[in-house]
């Protein structure tokens, strides 16, 4: 039986390692149901269900998908959305409740972790807009060519080291300040820096690069600028800092404004070509994936999923 075309999908995903992660849920269906909003709900196991779960709600007909949970799920989401023709995309619209340990592309819209009220009014009157989304093209250990998009950024260096030890930490010690504190303690036994060799428009860069985050979104803050739907994305190459400067770094990404800073330097581009990059972990979307394997292509596609915005 057919799906109404108003009723909603919802997918729950949980916070790991969060305690009691249900009253978030609960507070959320309340305002649902105070709201007569029709939908159907599934929780997600894990976070490898989470594509398998929208494919489900795609195949049932469902036209507005809301993810509860953070740029990770979003990115397994629109991922799934990728692998449908253009004519079922066109269809479904893709909506955000943060329930992340990261939520930078919900911030970007303004949708507030506290303020489940707002986000399900602005969710209800159904304002769409179509967002671009990065793609990044590589090779993995098997030979198999391979792609994956994302929302908001790909880092590849030390950012990503950082953010990959976060969430092992914070799984292990449960306390997202703990997990913080004792990440820090690990990165100053780590590298800081790796070799790379990288083309952005016509010049080409070969040295020792600390950090690089190519960004269609803000990038947790290393993009600022960038927005997801002008056809093109940011970049912004670091450069190994003085122990003083990488303090002053850290102040000024905090800040907002992490582009003064005198070892980092921005781009614009539609495509990026990284020949090497020797050691370097990538992430994407906040979570590491699987290292490429020799050279990998970064580009940007326009205008192809439809996402519910604020009003």
């Amino acid at each position: 039986m057919a799906v109404e075309t108003t009723r909603w999908a919802i997918l729950y995903c949980p916070k790991t390692g969060v305690f009691n992660s249900h009253k978030r849920w609960e507070k959320i269906q309340k305002v649902l149901d105070e709201r007569q909003v029709q939908y159907d709900f599934v929780q997600s196991e894990t976070a490898d269900s989470v594509e398998r779960l929208v494919k489900m709600m795609i195949q049932n007909g469902y036209k507005t998908i809301v993810i509860v949970g953070g740029d990770s799920a979003l990115n397994d989401a629109v991922n799934c959305l990728m692998m449908e023709e253009k004519s079922v995309r066109d269809e479904i619209a893709l909506g955000v409740i943060p329930n992340g340990v990261l939520n930078d592309f919900a911030k970007f819209w303004d949708f507030d972790d506290d303020k489940i009220e707002q986000t399900i009014d602005w969710l209800i009157k159904r304002r769409v807009r179509k967002i671009d989304l990065g793609c990044i093209r590589y090779t993995n250990k098997k030979g198999d060519k391979c792609h994956r998009y994302f929302l908001n950024c790909i880092n590849i260096g030390l950012t990503a080291d950082i953010m990959n030890l976060r969430r092992q930490t914070r799984r292990l010690f449960g306390s997202q300040t703990l997990s913080f504190l004792v990440s820090l303690f690990v990165m100053l036994f780590h590298r800081m820096e790796y070799k790379m060799k990288l083309k952005i428009n016509s010049e080409v860069i070969e040295r020792k690069v600390m950090t690089v985050c190519i960004g269609s979104g803000p990038g947790y803050g290393q993009t600022p600028n960038a927005v997801p739907y002008n056809g093109m994305l940011d970049v912004s190459m670091v450069y190994h800092p003085e122990v003083v400067q990488l303090i002053e770094g850290l102040w000024l990404l905090v800040a907002g404004r992490f582009l003064n800073h005198r070892s980092v330097h921005p781009y614009r581009t539609k495509e990026i070509e990284v020949e090497y990059a020797k050691k370097a972990i990538v992430g994407i979307d906040g979570r590491m994936m699987k290292t490429p394997v020799g050279s990998y292509r970064i580009t940007v596609e326009q205008e192809v999923v439809n996402f519910l915005i604020p009003e």
